[in-house]
C-alpha cells in the first residue's frame, strides 16, 4: 500500500460532509478519493463498480444504514476494507459494525489526523478503534450489562435500529429489499432476544440504551 495511493470511498449521506473528507484526505500524500454515495445502495454500486481500498462509512443514513451496508460489501468482498466513521459513540454500535465486517470504529469526535491515521491502518490490514471506543468497550467488557443486545444479529440491530425511528415495516422492507413478512419475522426475534412484548417496550428499551433520543417519534 505505501508504494500507492490509498483509494478511498467516501459514504455519507450529508454532501457537505464528504467534502469536508475529502479536503481532509486530499490534503495528505499517498490517499485519494476515488468516489462517493449517499445511502447503502450506491455504496454497495460504488464499491462494486470502484473497488477500493478503504471505504470510509457512515452508519446513520437513509434508509438501509451502514451497519448493514457493511454486512452487504463484505458479502460481495470478504476483503473489503471498511472503516466506520460516524457521531455514534456506543458500544453496541461499535460491536455490530466489527461484527458485520467492519475493520476500524472512528467517531467524529476524533482529531482529524486521527481519521487519517485510521485509514492508513485499516489499508495496511490493521484494526483500529479511536481511544473513546476503546475505553466504552472495555467498561462495556467489565460491567457485563447481558442487556440482550449483544445477541442481536447485525441484520436484528439494523431493523431495530429503524423500528426505534419509526419506519414502519413497508419502509424496512422497502430499504433492505426483503418481504414483509421477513421484516415480521426479525421483529418477532428482536423482540424475544431483548425480551419485551410489545413496541412500546421496545421503545423504552431504546431509550434507556441511549439507541434513541427522548425527541424521536413514537412507535405506532
Amino acid at each position: 500500500m505505501s508504494e500507492k495511493a490509498i483509494r478511498v470511498l467516501l459514504v455519507d449521506d450529508h454532501a457537505v460532509v464528504r467534502e469536508g473528507y475529502r479536503t481532509l484526505l486530499t490534503k495528505h500524500e499517498g490517499l485519494t478519493v476515488i468516489g462517493e454515495a449517499c445511502d447503502a445502495a450506491s455504496a454497495y454500486q460504488c464499491y462494486k463498480d470502484m473497488q477500493p481500498d478503504v471505504v470510509i462509512m457512515d452508519i446513520s443514513m437513509p434508509g438501509r444504514g451502514g451497519i448493514d451496508a457493511i454486512e452487504h460489501i463484505r458479502k460481495l468482498d470478504a476483503d473489503a476494507r471498511i472503516l466506520v466513521f460516524t457521531m455514534h459513540g456506543g458500544a453496541m454500535y461499535a460491536l455490530q459494525a466489527f461484527r458485520a465486517g467492519a475493520r476500524g470504529y472512528v467517531t467524529k469526535s476524533s482529531p482529524p489526523d486521527l481519521l487519517v491515521n485510521a485509514v492508513h491502518d485499516v489499508a495496511e490490514g490493521r484494526v483500529t478503534i479511536c481511544p473513546e471506543i476503546s475505553e466504552v468497550l472495555a467498561l462495556q467488557q467489565v460491567q457485563e450489562e447481558g442487556t440482550g443486545l449483544q445477541r442481536l444479529s447485525p441484520r436484528e440491530f439494523e431493523i431495530f435500529r429503524m423500528i426505534l425511528h419509526a419506519k414502519s415495516t413497508d419502509d424496512i422492507a422497502a430499504a433492505l429489499n426483503v418481504s414483509r413478512k421477513t421484516v415480521a419475522n426479525y421483529h418477532y426475534s428482536i423482540k424475544s432476544k431483548l425480551g419485551v412484548a410489545s413496541d412500546i417496550e421496545l421503545l423504552y428499551f431504546g431509550l434507556r440504551q441511549g439507541l434513541v433520543g427522548p425527541w424521536s417519534t413514537p412507535l405506532g
